[in-house]
């Protein structure tokens, strides 16, 4: 019989909605958490904090732990964890499944570029550019080494790197709301946004605010992970991990 100990792959507000339902349900629930949020808040059942050590060392966790289902409900651009949660579910035949935000799709009155890597949006900001930057805290280098543009990186922790003198940071964490972007925008004369295409709606407001101000949006691709049973709801996920796990 399959085991019933579920591991979460988390750091993100959707693997802790998972995690409460999956807890509410009676589920024996532990929830990875890489440690690099200061004071993130807690999913409901057991957390560890820290990295397994690659591959071979969530391949040992896995084992020890006696898990018998993981769930990927990393950030879409943690594309190194769903590899290393792959290979490793695969090498020792444990069930993998992903929770996967539905990616911003831009509508008729969107003023969307689509870049396929942070460095490459930083090369296409015109000059002169006043830049809402939400790419996060690993992504600034190559707005930063631009002396011709200038802008806020918002980020929810503190940066890695210092920032130039045309550049400020702002430690925020989200949702944010439609009239809040609206203000941040205006008071700061942002004339472009660069995000990632992170999907769902606790920070979606800016680009509804940024269609509102007709502002151009330097969107970033989501980096290609491996194939596996995915979910876009999360109701759907947990109804669905009835099905693979004995009560």
């Amino acid at each position: 019989m399959r085991s019933d100990r579920i591991l979460i792959l988390g750091g993100t507000r959707d693997a802790r909605e998972i995690a409460d339902e999956l807890v509410a349900a009676g589920r024996n629930v532990v929830t990875s958490l890489a440690g690099v949020t200061e004071q993130p808040v807690l999913p409901s059942g057991e957390v560890r904090v820290g990295g397994f050590g690659g591959v071979v060392g969530l391949k040992s966790y896995l084992e020890s732990g006696h898990i018998g289902l993981v769930i990927d409900a990393t950030h879409p651009f943690a594309a190194r964890m769903s590899v290393q949660a792959f290979e490793a579910c695969h090498a020792i035949g444990v069930l993998l499944i992903r929770f996967e935000r539905s990616p911003w799709v831009a509508g008729e009155d969107d003023d969307w570029t689509y870049s396929p890597s942070a460095a490459e949006a930083a090369s296409a900001v015109p000059s002169g550019a006043r830049v809402l930057l939400t790419t996060g805290r690993k992504d600034l280098q190559p707005f930063f080494d631009r002396q011709d543009i200038s802008g806020i990186a918002r980020m929810i922790e503190a940066s890695p790197v210092a920032p130039p003198c045309n550049w400020q940071i702002l430690r925020e964490r989200p949702p944010f709301s439609f009239a809040g972007e609206l203000t941040l925008m205006s008071e700061n004369a942002v004339t472009h946004l660069v995000t990632k295409n992170a999907g769902g709606t606790s920070t979606n407001a800016k680009l509804l605010a940024a269609r509102e101000r007709k502002i151009p949006v330097f969107m970033i691709n989501r980096p290609s992970k491996p194939v596996v049973r995915s979910f876009g709801a999360i109701g759907k996920l947990v109804s669905a991990v009835g099905g693979v796990l004995s009560p």
